[in-house]
């Protein structure tokens, strides 16, 4: 390995270290639940099973290669790395965000695909979905999950969690935080009693994807 490719490396591992932390201080895991991963290059660097992530040093670093074949460190991957290896597949993914948020997990026992309650599921790709209950760790749930994810960058997994990806870390955590923040607000409308929250057409979603098209700063 290059001094470059140690350097992405190192970055990377970083950067999947950090988001573990804040996914962890923003409440979407507990303990060792959940899992995050980057791409360096042909590396995946994912965080390691069973390993409270205020614990893990520099030189903890887990990387698989895009087969799955350990590359890096000595700590076993995560339960999950046929899911994360699954999106980086059958996307341009860079990054991959899997949590157990309360109010997601809430939402995947109860529904198929997350009502439109909010124009926010356009960030996702549109209507988010919930991807058919399949044991952690298994080829079934990745491939569940993949049929879940099709046209979009984020679904729920039924009685599971959350997933979504992104061009960066950063992007895929926004993401899940987006999806928690949705099915948060669904739930809380659709519990008053004798009422039931007003939903966004397709149409309606669509205008506001062709919106998000230019919004942001310039250039």
């Amino acid at each position: 390995m290059s001094d470059q490719q140690r350097e992405a490396v190192r970055r990377t591992w970083d950067g999947v270290v950090a988001t573990a932390r804040r996914t962890a201080a923003d409440g979407l895991v507990v303990g060792t639940s959940g899992n995050v991963s980057a791409r360096a290059g042909d590396i995946v660097l994912v965080t390691p099973s069973g390993v409270p992530y205020d614990r893990l040093r520099p030189e903890d670093a887990v990387g698989v290669d895009l087969e799955g074949r350990q590359v890096l460190g000595d700590l076993a991957p995560t339960s999950e790395l046929p899911l994360h290896l699954a999106v980086y597949a059958d996307t341009g993914a860079a990054a991959v965000v899997h949590t157990h948020a309360v109010h997601a997990t809430a939402v995947s026992t109860l529904v198929p695909e997350v009502p439109l309650v909010h124009y926010a599921a356009a960030m996702l790709g549109g209507p988010v979905r919930t991807a058919a209950y399949a044991r952690y760790g298994t080829r079934e749930l990745a491939e569940n999950m993949l049929t879940a994810l099709r046209d979009r960058t984020g679904c729920l997994l039924q009685n599971h969690g959350t997933v979504t990806y992104g061009n960066s870390l950063d992007e895929a955590y926004d993401r899940t935080a987006q999806l928690e923040w949705l099915c948060r607000l669904w739930l809380t409308a659709s519990s008053v009693p004798g009422l039931r929250p007003s939903l966004l057409s397709g149409a309606q979603l669509r205008e506001v994807q062709d919106a998000l098209e230019t919004y942001g700063q310039p250039g």
